[in-house]
């Protein structure tokens, strides 16, 4: 969900081809998964366009060449610090840290609600997309 909602404000924004945006798991439970059917009806409701995908766990390339990685919860967080061996780089952040507060994006394999989730994604897309562009700097996220 987050990929296809991250794409959205890039596109808006007219930084298509400076950004970037990829979607990794941290663990190995989806792998070979395609977007929840409730997922797909959330992105199709908002008019936010998506594909096929399929869950691929993050790999040393994907660290590499990424500016920004992306968490949804401290769960996540601790997966990737395990993963890329402490985040030497510091790339790994919760996305709502972006907006200001430590806070995790409300997860609707949880709580059912859809909407909230789309709501904390955009709102942390956003606020990372605008310090992007403060700092006048493009790249992969």
């Amino acid at each position: 969900m987050a990929e296809f909602i991250m794409k959205a404000p890039i596109r808006k924004a007219g930084c298509e081809k400076a950004i970037t945006v990829d979607s990794v798991a941290a663990t190995t439970e989806e792998i070979g998964n395609d977007m929840y059917p409730p997922t797909k009806r959330m992105l199709a409701k908002k008019g936010i366009p998506f594909s096929p995908r399929h869950a691929r766990l993050i790999t040393a390339s994907d660290y590499a060449r990424a500016d920004y990685i992306l968490c949804m919860d401290e769960e996540n967080l601790a997966d990737l610090a395990r993963l890329t061996c402490g985040d030497p780089e510091k790339k790994v952040s919760l996305l709502l840290s972006w907006t200001g507060r430590r806070a995790e994006v409300a997860d609707p394999w949880y709580t059912g609600n859809f909407e909230e989730t789309y709501e904390d994604i955009l709102e942390g897309c956003e606020a990372l997309l605008k310090s992007i562009r403060r700092q006048g700097v493009a790249g992969s996220w």
